[in-house]
C-alpha cells in the first residue's frame, strides 16, 4: 500500500511539473551579443541585389545534315520525312544595371552572343526585353539595353584600390537557379595569361561563380560593383574555389567606348615588347625588377612619332606601374585612339618622361559574301600586331558571323581562325579571298578555342 502511494505521489508531481514548465518556443538569433549588434550582409545586399538581373537567350542554331537529305528523289524513295534544318538553344547567364536612367545593363559577351532574343528578368520579377548596344569579344565585355522605370544601379568602386583580403560578394544566377548571392575573398589581383580572354586582368575570388554567374556582380561589403563575374577554373564544372572577375575600371572604360561607337576602338603604340626578366635587366644594368622591355618599334607608328628606341623599359603609363608586357598591353588596349598618355621610362638606366598619341591598328578586313556565297554573312580580318592571337598563329580571323546568315548555319563562330582553305594555308584576307573566290565547294580548317575543327561547305 504504502509503495502504491509513493507511486502514485510521483505520477501526480510529474504531472504537476509538465504543467508548470511552458513549451518550447522555436529557436531564434537574439539582435545582439554583448551588447553589440551581430554582423550581417542583409542591409548592403537589400540595396545591391535589385541591380543585378538575370538574362535568358534564345538562338537558332543550323544542323549539319548529309546532303542526301536535300534531295526530294531520295527522301521520296526512302520514305524520309522532312528533317528540320536548325534547333533553338537557350542559356542563361546574369547582368548588372549600371545606369538606371538610361537602362544600360553590363554582361559577358559571351552570354549574349549570338542570340537571337534576350530576355531580362528583375530581380522584383519584371521581364524586359533587351537589345544589343555593342560588345567587345577580346575582353569579353556586352552592352545591352533595356526600356523600363524604376530601374537601380550598382554604384561603381574604384577597383585600382583592391587588396587581397578584402571581403567580397558575387551575385548572380547560378545553374538557372535564380538570384544567389555567395561571399569569400579576393584571392589574387591582376591575374593574366589565362588563355580565357585576349584582354585579361581579372579579380580572382573564392567566392563561389558557377555557370550562370557570367555577367553577374562582384561587390565589396559596401555594395559597390568591383567587378564582372566571367569565368572559373572547374577541373569538375562546379565551383572549386577559383573565380575569375573583370576590374570595374577596366569594365567602365570599355562600356563607355562601346556606349559611344558599339565596339572598342583599341589604341596601340607599335612595338613589340617583352617581360623585363632579371636576367635581363641584370644584362642591362637596368636598376628595375619589373616593366616592360621594347624588342622593335614599327616604322610610322604612335612609339616612333614619340621618340620611343628599342631597348627602352616602360615603368609607368599614366601613374600607373607595369609589371610586364601583358600588363602594358592591357593598359594601352584600354585607351581609346587618339588620347594621349603620358610613359615613364628608363632609357640606359636613366627616368625619362615622353608623351604619346595614341594610334589606332585598322586590320585588313573581307565580306564573306564577296567572297563565296557559302561565307555571306561573315567578316574576316588579319591577325594583327596588336592582336591576342599575334605570334601565336598563322591565320584569317573570322570578326564576326551575323545570326541566321549562311555562314553561321555552316558552322562558322565569331573568334574563330582559319587556318586553311581548299588544303591551302592562308594567313591574310588576300589569300583567303584568292582561294575563295569561285569554289563550288569549301574545305575549312579552323581554330576554335584550344581545338580544331574542319568544316565542309558544298
Amino acid at each position: 500500500m504504502n509503495i502504491q502511494c509513493s507511486l502514485l505521489s510521483a505520477i501526480l508531481m510529474t504531472l504537476s511539473l509538465a504543467v508548470a514548465i511552458p513549451l518550447p518556443v522555436q529557436a531564434a538569433l537574439p539582435a545582439g551579443l554583448d551588447g553589440q549588434p551581430l554582423p550581417t550582409l542583409a542591409p548592403m545586399l537589400e540595396r545591391a541585389t535589385p541591380a543585378v538581373v538575370n538574362i535568358a537567350t534564345e538562338s537558332r542554331i543550323a544542323l549539319r545534315r548529309n546532303p542526301l537529305l536535300d534531295d526530294p528523289f531520295f527522301r521520296h524513295f526512302f520514305n524520309i520525312p522532312d528533317q528540320p534544318r536548325e534547333r533553338r538553344a537557350q542559356s542563361v547567364g546574369s547582368g548588372v544595371v549600371v545606369d538606371a536612367r538610361r537602362g544600360y545593363v553590363i554582361t559577358n559577351h559571351h552570354v549574349v552572343e549570338g542570340a537571337d532574343t534576350i530576355t531580362v528578368t528583375l530581380n522584383d520579377g519584371r521581364q524586359l526585353d533587351a537589345k544589343v548596344i555593342g560588345s567587345d569579344p577580346e575582353s569579353d565585355i556586352a552592352v545591352i539595353r533595356v526600356s523600363s522605370d524604376h530601374l537601380m544601379a550598382l554604384p561603381l568602386a574604384d577597383s585600382d584600390r583592391l587588396r587581397v583580403g578584402d571581403f567580397v560578394v558575387a551575385i548572380g544566377n547560378p545553374f538557372g537557379l535564380g538570384q544567389t548571392v555567395t561571399s569569400g575573398i579576393v584571392s589574387a589581383l591582376g591575374r593574366t595569361g589565362l588563355g580565357i580572354q585576349g584582354y585579361e586582368d581579372f579579380i580572382q575570388t573564392d567566392a563561389s561563380i558557377n555557370p550562370g554567374n557570367s555577367g553577374g556582380a562582384l561587390v565589396n561589403l559596401r555594395g559597390e560593383l568591383i567587378g564582372i563575374n566571367t569565368a572559373i577554373i572547374a577541373p569538375g564544372g562546379g565551383n572549386v574555389g577559383i573565380g575569375f572577375a573583370i576590374p570595374a575600371n577596366m569594365m567602365s572604360r570599355l562600356m563607355n567606348q562601346i556606349i559611344a561607337h558599339g565596339s572598342v576602338r583599341r589604341g596601340q603604340l607599335g612595338v613589340s615588347v617583352q617581360d623585363l626578366t632579371p636576367q635581363l635587366a641584370q644584362a642591362f644594368d637596368i636598376p628595375a625588377n619589373q616593366g616592360a622591355v621594347i624588342a622593335q618599334v614599327a616604322p610610322r607608328s604612335a612609339a616612333a612619332r614619340a621618340g620611343l628606341r628599342e631597348g627602352d623599359v616602360i615603368l609607368q603609363v599614366n601613374d600607373r606601374p607595369i609589371r610586364d608586357g601583358s600588363n602594358l598591353r592591357n593598359a594601352i588596349g584600354l585607351i581609346e585612339v587618339g588620347e594621349t598618355v603620358r610613359l615613364e621610362i628608363l632609357r640606359g638606366g636613366k627616368p625619362l618622361t615622353l608623351n604619346v598619341k595614341v594610334g589606332e591598328y585598322t586590320p585588313a578586313k573581307a565580306e564573306g559574301d564577296a567572297l563565296n556565297p557559302r561565307l555571306a554573312g561573315a567578316i574576316f580580318e588579319d591577325v594583327g600586331p596588336n592582336s591576342p592571337l599575334a605570334g601565336k598563329v598563322q591565320g584569317v580571323l573570322v570578326a564576326r558571323v551575323e545570326s541566321g546568315s549562311p555562314a553561321a548555319q555552316a558552322g562558322l563562330r565569331s573568334n574563330d581562325v582559319i587556318t586553311a582553305i581548299n588544303r591551302q594555308r592562308v594567313s591574310s584576307t588576300d589569300e583567303l579571298r584568292r582561294i575563295a573566290a569561285g569554289s563550288n565547294a569549301l574545305i575549312i580548317n579552323l581554330i576554335r578555342g584550344q581545338g580544331e575543327l574542319l568544316l565542309v561547305l558544298r
